[in-house]
C-alpha cells in the first residue's frame, strides 16, 4: 500500500510537469494584468515558484524567489520582462533553476558564471588580449618599441596563436612558436618573444581572462642567446678609408654631418639623431644630455672639428628642433635605420664590417690600444655606469679634463687617418 501510495505521487509529480499546472498564466491574462490600485506590485503565480509582477509604470516581471543552497537566505532570479519573454520561454527558465537547485546549484551564481564564461569567450583570444596589454602600457612605452613589440606579434606570434583562446593555449603551443623563430637565426627574438608573450598571458590573469601563465615554464626552454658584438672597423688603415668614403656621400648634408659625427663622438645611435640643438654649447664646446638606457645626465666634450661641423649644419637645420630632423617630417628625428643605410649606400656591409652602432667599439679598442688612453675614461666617455672604489655608478663630470683632452686628441687622429698620414701613437704621457 505505501509503495503504491509513492508511486502515485511520483506519477502525479511526472504529470504536472509534463502536462503542466492548470493555473497557468494564459496570454491575454499576462496582456492584462495590471499593479495593484494601491500602487504596489502585483505579483501573479503562475506556478513552480514563477509570477508574472506588475509595477505601476506597466512594466512586467517574470521571477521566482528562492532560497540560496548554501547560506539558505531568501534569493531573487530574474527572467526578463514581458512581452520580451514569452510565458513559455520564462517557464523554460524556470524549470532549468528547478533542476540546478535539486542539485544543490544556485541559479542566480550559475547565470552570472555564465554571463561572466560569455564575455570571456568574446574577448579572450590571444591577439585580442594582447592588444589590450599593449594598449594599456602604450602610455608608458616610446612609439618605436611599441612598433616593434606589435611587429614580433603580427609576424610571429599571431599567425599561430592569435585566433585561439587564451585559456586553451599550453607551453607545448608556445614552445612551437618560439622554436620557429629561433630556427631562422634570431634567438635573441624568440627569448624576447618568450617574455611578451609571458606578459601577456599576466596581463589576462589580472583582468580574469585566464588562471595562469605558460610561457613562464619555458624560461630556459630555448638556449641562451650568445652575445655578438656590433660589426666594427678597428684597424686604423680601414678607419681612414672609410672616413675618405664619407667625402664620397651622395645623401643630404644632414646625414653626411651625422656620418662625420658619429665615430668622432661614439654616443649611441639612438642618442646621435635624436640630438637637440637646445643641448648644445657650442661657444663652450659641450653636449649635454639624458641617456635614454640608464636616464643618467651625460656630458660629451666636443673637439674643434665637432663644432666646426656642427656650426656648418646651424645654419640649415638651427631653426628646427633636432640637429638631424627627418627627410619628411623635420618635427621629428632621422630615422633609426639613416645612418645604417648611408654606410650600406657607401658600400659596407653593416652585418659584417660596421654598424652606426659599431663606432662605440672601433673608438674604444682604438683608444686604448693605439692612443693608450685610460680605461676608466674611455668608459666615463662611453657613459658605461661602471662602479668606481667608492662605489659611485657614473658622474658626468668625472676625468672631465682628460675627456676634453682625450676627445680632441681622438678628434685629431681621425683627422690625420683620414689624411693617409703615418701614424705613431700618442702616448698617455700627456695626462691623458
Amino acid at each position: 500500500m505505501v509503495l503504491l501510495m509513492v508511486s502515485r505521487r511520483f506519477c502525479d509529480t511526472i504529470a504536472k510537469n509534463t502536462i503542466g499546472n492548470t493555473n497557468m498564466l494564459t496570454d491575454l491574462q499576462c496582456k492584462n494584468a495590471k499593479a495593484k490600485p494601491d500602487g504596489k506590485p502585483n505579483r501573479i503565480t503562475d506556478g513552480d515558484g514563477l509570477y508574472l509582477e506588475v509595477t505601476a509604470s506597466g512594466s512586467k516581471y517574470w521571477r521566482r524567489n528562492y532560497r540560496r543552497p548554501v547560506t539558505g537566505k531568501q534569493n531573487t532570479l530574474s527572467f526578463g520582462t514581458y512581452p520580451d519573454v514569452s510565458s513559455a520561454a520564462a517557464r523554460e527558465a524556470n524549470a532549468a533553476a528547478t533542476k540546478q537547485l535539486a542539485a544543490g546549484i544556485d541559479p542566480a551564481e550559475a547565470k552570472k558564471a555564465s554571463k561572466r564564461a560569455a564575455r570571456i569567450a568574446a574577448v579572450n583570444t590571444f591577439e585580442a588580449v594582447a592588444l589590450a596589454w599593449m594598449d594599456e602600457r602604450r602610455p608608458y612605452v616610446q612609439p618605436a618599441q611599441y612598433d616593434k613589440t606589435l611587429a614580433r606579434f603580427k609576424k610571429d606570434a599571431f599567425p599561430w596563436l592569435g585566433t585561439r583562446p587564451v585559456v586553451e593555449i599550453e607551453a607545448p603551443d608556445i614552445l612551437d612558436v618560439l622554436k620557429r623563430v629561433d630556427s631562422r637565426g634570431t634567438r635573441f627574438t624568440a627569448h624576447r618573444l618568450r617574455g611578451e608573450i609571458s606578459r601577456v598571458f599576466r596581463y589576462g590573469i589580472k583582468e580574469g581572462l585566464c588562471k595562469f601563465d605558460p610561457a613562464r615554464d619555458l624560461v630556459g626552454a630555448i638556449p641562451p642567446a650568445q652575445t655578438t658584438h656590433f660589426a666594427s672597423i678597428t684597424e686604423p688603415e680601414k678607419v681612414g678609408e672609410m672616413l675618405r668614403a664619407f667625402d664620397g656621400f651622395t645623401g643630404t648634408f644632414p646625414v653626411l654631418c651625422a656620418l662625420r659625427l658619429a665615430p668622432m663622438l661614439f654616443v649611441r645611435p639612438g642618442e646621435l639623431r635624436k640630438a637637440e640643438w637646445e643641448q648644445f654649447d657650442l661657444d663652450k664646446g659641450e653636449w649635454r644630455y639624458l641617456v635614454t638606457k640608464t636616464t643618467t645626465a651625460h656630458l660629451v666634450p666636443l673637439s674643434t672639428q665637432a663644432v666646426a661641423i656642427l656650426r656648418e649644419l646651424y645654419a640649415l637645420t638651427g631653426s628646427a628642433r633636432y640637429v638631424f630632423p627627418g627627410a619628411r617630417d623635420r618635427k621629428r628625428p632621422m630615422s633609426e635605420a639613416t645612418i645604417n643605410a648611408a654606410l650600406r649606400r657607401l658600400g659596407y656591409d653593416t652585418r659584417t664590417e660596421i654598424t652606426g652602432h659599431g663606432f662605440r667599439a672601433m673608438a674604444r679598442t682604438i683608444l686604448h690600444e693605439e692612443l693608450e688612453q685610460k680605461p676608466e675614461v674611455i668608459e666615463h666617455q662611453l657613459a658605461h655606469a661602471v662602479p668606481d672604489n667608492l662605489g659611485g655608478a657614473y658622474n658626468r663630470t668625472r676625468f672631465i679634463k682628460e675627456r676634453r683632452a682625450m676627445m680632441q686628441r681622438w678628434a685629431d687622429y681621425l683627422e690625420r687617418l683620414k689624411s693617409g698620414a703615418k701614424i705613431i701613437p700618442i702616448t698617455a704621457a700627456g695626462g691623458a
